[in-house]
């Protein structure tokens, strides 16, 4: 083979081979550490005096002034929305039936074929759109860690495969991509394009230094519980933003609203 035919060959391979759908790092803006944080993604409200980063539903407007982080639900389908989903892309079990995530009532979305997860991000990137549209800083896909829940179904690999789609997504728009919990994965943030943490009761469970291994001091930090929130306070008040919401995440005034922070 001449030289030109060779490299004329390897164009072409190139040009055949699979690309990798992980993102690199990014120069996108990243919430500034150990600042005030508010989580609202179950109702926006004005924020509290201090705050500077928030995290709100997709739904929402973003906070003006501040950091805002836009909030979706990238791996199972919101409770009722099933319908809003083709029936191929529910996750199936050996019956056929859809498989749910019972704690919250969601069904989980079905990412264990490249061409399904191009499909599922292709709808998941719209509403990223819709962030970016409005004004959000940051994107924050949920549920990254629904594989550890139905380990007979899904696996970690597809996971970053999906969530490097999204990242590779947000960062043509401008935005920076949080990993949400799953510290178990953290360590692979370059291969998924991940630029920060939300973790949530890393102090309740000793995993706050599993993200800051990953993520430095770029790590929010969302408890439940006293005992989370003091733990927290007490190992990373001095690095990391925590706030301690109600698992409702209710807005201000509601019932059974709860907002307290180091």
């Amino acid at each position: 083979m001449t030289a030109a035919a060779a490299l004329t060959a390897t164009a072409a391979a190139c040009l055949l081979a699979p690309s990798s759908a992980a993102a690199g790092p990014s120069d996108v803006e990243l919430p500034s550490p150990r600042a005030g944080f508010d989580y609202q993604i179950g109702g926006a409200y004005t924020p509290p005096a201090g705050v500077r980063t928030v995290s709100r539903d997709y739904g929402a407007s973003p906070a003006a002034g501040l950091y805002n982080l836009c909030y979706v639900n990238a791996f199972q389908a919101q409770p009722g929305a099933e319908q809003e989903w083709d029936p191929d892309l529910l996750l199936r079990d050996a019956n056929g039936d859809v498989v749910y995530d019972g704690d919250w009532g969601e069904a989980v979305l079905d990412i264990r074929t490249a061409g399904k997860r191009e499909r599922i991000a292709a709808k998941v990137n719209g509403w990223i759109d819709s962030c970016a549209d409005k004004g959000f800083q940051a994107v924050e896909p949920d549920n990254y860690d629904t594989y550890t829940r139905f380990p007979d179904h899904l696996k970690a690999g597809q996971a970053k495969a999906f969530i490097a789609l999204l990242s590779a997504h947000a960062h043509d728009k401008g935005l920076a991509v949080a990993q949400k919990n799953t510290p178990d994965l953290a360590a692979d943030r370059e291969e998924t394009g991940l630029d920060f943490a939300v973790a949530e009761e890393c102090g309740e469970w000793d995993e706050c230094g599993k993200y800051t291994d990953a993520f430095g001091d770029h790590v929010l930090v969302v408890e439940y519980s006293a005992d989370g929130l003091r733990k927290a306070c007490a190992g990373w008040g001095d690095r990391l933003s925590i706030v301690r919401r109600d698992v409702g995440v209710s807005p201000a005034g509601g019932s059974g609203y709860l907002r307290q922070t180091c």
